[in-house]
C-alpha cells in the first residue's frame, strides 16, 4: 500500500470544539504565549501554567473526535497512514488512528522537570508540590517554545517516504512544524485544507488547495483517495 502523510494542526479539533486558545492578539486565554508556554514562564509562575494546562486538560475530556479525525481511520483501509500532528490532545488515538506521532507532546500526559524520559499517562490536574518519585515537580508533556522539538526527526524520516502528503488544520506557519513541507520527495501530490489558505499552488509544485474547513474538506478528500 502507498504511504499517505497527514500533517494536522488545531483546526481539526477545533471543530470538535476544543479551544485553540489563541485570539486575534495572540494571546492565550488571555495571557501572552510566554508567561504559560515557555520553561521561563513555568520558573516564573508554575502555578499559573500547571492551572493554564489543567483548563485545557478539563476541557479536552468534553469533547469527541469529529468526522474529519474518522475520515483518517476509514483512510487506513486502503493506505499506509502516518499522523504528525501538532495538536496535543489525543482526538486522533480516540478516532483509532493507528499511526500518530505527536510533534508538540501530549497534554494527558505528566513528565518530571528533571528527565524528559520520565512520562506517564495523566488524566488529572497537575498541581504545585505533585512531584515524580524522586521528588522532582511534574509539569506537561509539552514542548514549549524554545524548547527542541525531540520527534522532528522521526516526522521528516515519516515525511521523507510519503506518497501523499494531505496538511489540514494547520496555517503552515509554525516551524519547524511548517517545514516539514519541504521533505516530501518532488511530484509528491500535496493537498492543503483550509478556508482562508496561507499558501497557493505558486508555492508549490503539485500543492492542490481545497478550501474548505477539516470536517467538509477531508472526508471528501479521503473518499476521492479511496476512489483510487
Amino acid at each position: 500500500m502507498k504511504n499517505i502523510v497527514v500533517l494536522t494542526g488545531a483546526g481539526i479539533s477545533a471543530e470538535s470544539g476544543l479551544k485553540t486558545f489563541r485570539d486575534a492578539n495572540g494571546l492565550w486565554e488571555g495571557h501572552d504565549v510566554m508567561e504559560v508556554a515557555t520553561p521561563e514562564g513555568f520558573e516564573n509562575n508554575p502555578a499559573l501554567v500547571l492551572e493554564f494546562y489543567n483548563q485545557r486538560r478539563r476541557q479536552l475530556l468534553t469533547v469527541e473526535p469529529n468526522a474529519a479525525h474518522k475520515a483518517l481511520l476509514d483512510l487506513e483501509a486502503h493506505y499506509n497512514v502516518h499522523i504528525i500532528t501538532q495538536n496535543v490532545d489525543d482526538l486522533h488515538e480516540r478516532a483509532g488512528s493507528s499511526n500518530i506521532l505527536h510533534l508538540h507532546g501530549e497534554l494527558l500526559k505528566a513528565r518530571s522537570i528533571s528527565s524528559a524520559e520520565d512520562i506517564f499517562e495523566c488524566t488529572h490536574d497537575i498541581l504545585l508540590g505533585d512531584t515524580c518519585k524522586n521528588g522532582f515537580q511534574l509539569r506537561p508533556h509539552i514542548v514549549w517554545f524554545g524548547e527542541a522539538v525531540p520527534l522532528l526527526e522521526d516526522a521528516i524520516a515519516i515525511t521523507e517516504k510519503a506518497d501523499y502528503l494531505i496538511i489540514v488544520g494547520t496555517s503552515m506557519q509554525v516551524y519547524p512544524a511548517a517545514g516539514l513541507i519541504d521533505f516530501v520527495h518532488s511530484g509528491t501530490p500535496i493537498y492543503f485544507i483550509d478556508p482562508k489558505p496561507s499558501i497557493t499552488e505558486s508555492h508549490k509544485k503539485n500543492l492542490t488547495i481545497i478550501t474548505q474547513n477539516a470536517v467538509d474538506g477531508l472526508p471528501t478528500l479521503v473518499a476521492s483517495l479511496i476512489d483510487k
